[in-house]
């Protein structure tokens, strides 16, 4: 089909995506200051002063229910004259949550799948990175997380302060994850 029929369908159609905008309006009344204090970390500067070699910025965040899936077949490599060949057919393995954290400065992965979300799925992950040099004899780790329930409030920032004394939790603005 042609272009100039696409835009003539789309143009017919009562829906319209491109004339469709969305946003959240700012409720959190400190937006501005915790926002810098995320922004500056990610420019190596805390409380005005630059981060020195051994402190590190992670980046952690969750995503929940994942449905896991398990190929029926194993997938065969490309041949000389064979493209890869990956069977449709799969059973699922339930949903599952992935935690991830990202050294900001280092361009580091880690990563876990977890049964669900919550408290000790996420200090499963801060134990999974802080456990591991140069984050176990690191002057600072700073944590950039969002508000969610398993690492939200002061609670949460005492909670891996006590298992982690090196570790900072630092929040985002509400809606800003």
């Amino acid at each position: 089909m042609s272009a100039s029929t696409v835009r003539r369908w789309l143009a017919q159609d009562a829906l319209k995506p491109w004339q469709h905008r969305s946003w959240i309006f700012i409720t959190d009344p400190d937006f501005l200051a915790k926002a810098q204090r995320v922004l500056d970390l990610y420019a190596r500067t805390w409380q005005s002063q630059p981060l020195g070699e051994d402190e590190h910025v992670i980046s952690a965040d969750e995503k929940t229910f994942i449905q896991a899936r398990c190929r029926g077949h194993p997938t065969l490599a490309p041949g000389r004259a064979r493209a890869m060949r990956v069977n449709h057919t799969y059973s699922r393995g339930g949903a599952l949550a992935y935690l991830a954290a990202y050294d900001v400065h280092a361009a580091k992965v880690f990563g876990r799948t977890e049964p669900r979300t919550g408290i000790d799925p996420f200090m499963n992950l801060v134990t999974q990175v802080m456990t591991q040099e140069s984050y176990a004899s690191a002057k600072r780790v700073f944590w950039i997380v969002d508000n969610g329930s398993s690492h939200r409030g002061k609670k949460a920032a005492d909670r891996l302060t006590a298992v982690f004394p090196n570790a900072v939790l630092v929040h985002t603005p509400a809606h800003a994850s």
